[in-house]
């Protein structure tokens, strides 16, 4: 029985996990706004008829948070404050038999690539001349910008291509269609998402596209940054770094997960490639383009790690010095090829290893940001937070690097603004600055 007044056709569209989970959130907006549904995201006001919750699966943690908040929108229909909840994502891919008996209050479990279905279940229209259209849930000077689907890849501890199939490129023209779309509405900065970037191209037409397509994005008028997240090392295009150098608004910045600095855990983990070659990647990199950040990933506690692959993996990150590093505990995944395997690493052993990991980039990632005091530095800013403007270089990406923090009270900036900032300080994760004269 319902207790309170329901807005009829409003849809909170509510979004866990990665940043390909937001831009599919973002279509479905558009989608819906196209039928005619006042949609928000993630709602402050519980008044929404209709609630949809776009899941993650990756990794133990993201799947908990989805299932406690799938639990709780339960709860809330069951108590009358919605009418209507149904689930998407990767959780819902995947596990979609188990939950529908688990958690029967949800109206209807969707796949990561049932959109139209789940707009028929609406009682709406899948609107082909939207495709590639957005409502943004970012800041209006930013967005996700996703190139390609699934993943073709054969790594043990991944269960994303269970989750998103396999790989499927965006085409250049409707890329670059959809970047002069953004960028009439105002967004400067497109951040290019994939399960593999380094893929891109291989399926349309037949070689790696991903140098021609960076190319093609950076004439669009208008887009200021270009910023390449999620490349896979082995068979990086090289070429790719001729455009990062020749145009000036493609980022010296390139997120690649390494996943690990043994060998024998480079093997066992099917990267198809070994941590020398992986070492002499870099360097090419670097030799290429000096001025670029690197960011990468690790994982800590792959089943058979032993004190020296771990060793060998400390090691190996104190001589790479990464720019920007992360590092994620095994996480045992069902129906990967990893599962076969026993996770015999101890729970409180992976987090050991993943903690003296990030003391050690704390360490590099301090020593590395005093390079840039006495630099003037363009900073794209994101927002304001207490007494402060809040922005970020060329060599960072929203939400997971670093920061740059200018007093608000001696200087003014716009949101969204880019302005050139003289670094005056620099602890292990910001830097701090002033307006340059």
């Amino acid at each position: 029985m319902k207790t309170k007044t329901l807005k009829k056709n409003k849809v909170n569209v509510v979004t866990l996990g990665c940043s390909k989970n937001i831009f599919d959130s973002e279509v479905l907006m558009a989608q819906l706004k196209a039928n005619k549904f006042e949609v928000e995201h993630e709602a402050k006001h519980d008044d929404s008829e209709i609630v949809i919750i776009n899941t993650c699966g990756f990794i133990d943690n993201a799947k908990q948070e989805s299932i406690d908040t799938i639990l709780r929108y339960a709860q809330a229909k069951k108590e009358g404050q919605v009418d209507k909840v149904y689930v998407t994502g990767c959780l819902s891919q995947r596990y979609k038999d188990d939950l529908e008996k688990e958690i029967p209050e949800v109206d209807a479990y969707f796949g990561t690539r049932e959109l139209p279905r789940m707009l028929k279940t609406l009682k709406a229209d899948y609107k082909h001349e939207l495709v590639g259209e957005r409502l943004l849930t970012t800041p209006s000077h930013y967005a996700y910008f996703k190139i390609a689907e699934g993943c073709d890849r054969p790594c043990s501890f991944c269960a994303i291509p269970i989750m998103r199939g396999g790989h499927k490129s965006t085409p250049i023209e409707d890329l670059v269609k959809q970047a002069e779309g953004l960028a009439a509405k105002g967004v400067k900065e497109l951040m290019l998402i994939a399960q593999d970037l380094t893929y891109y191209g291989l399926d349309l037409y037949k070689k790696r596209a991903l140098s021609e397509l960076i190319d093609r994005l950076s004439d669009v008028e208008g887009i200021e940054w270009i910023r390449l997240h999620y490349a896979f090392p082995t068979g990086f295009p090289m070429d790719v770094l001729d455009v990062m150098k020749n145009k000036s608004n493609v980022c010296n910045y390139l997120d690649m997960p390494l996943q690990h600095g043994s060998t024998r855990m480079l093997k066992a983990m099917r990267r198809g490639t070994t941590r020398e070659k992986t070492e002499q990647l870099i360097t090419d990199i670097r030799n290429k383009v000096p001025e670029i950040a690197i960011r990468t990933t690790l994982i800590a506690g792959y089943p058979g790690e032993t004190e020296a692959d771990f060793q060998e993996m400390y090691d190996w990150v104190e001589r790479s010095r990464f720019e920007r590093l992360g590092i994620f505990t095994y996480s045992h995944e069902e129906n990967t090829h990893a599962y076969n395997f026993e996770d015999d690493v101890p729970a409180a052993l992976k987090r050991e290893r993943a903690d003296a990991i990030m003391e050690l980039q704390s360490g590099i990632s301090y020593d590395l940001n005093q390079r840039h005091i006495g630099q003037v530095r363009k900073v794209l800013f994101d927002r304001a937070e207490g007494d402060y403007f809040i922005g970020r270089t060329e060599y960072d990406s929203p939400e997971v690097d670093n920061e740059v923090l200018i007093k608000a009270a001696d200087n003014y900036v716009r949101i969204g603004d880019f302005a050139p900032i003289l670094i005056t300080s620099a602890d292990h994760y910001d830097l701090y600055g002033k307006l340059a004269d």
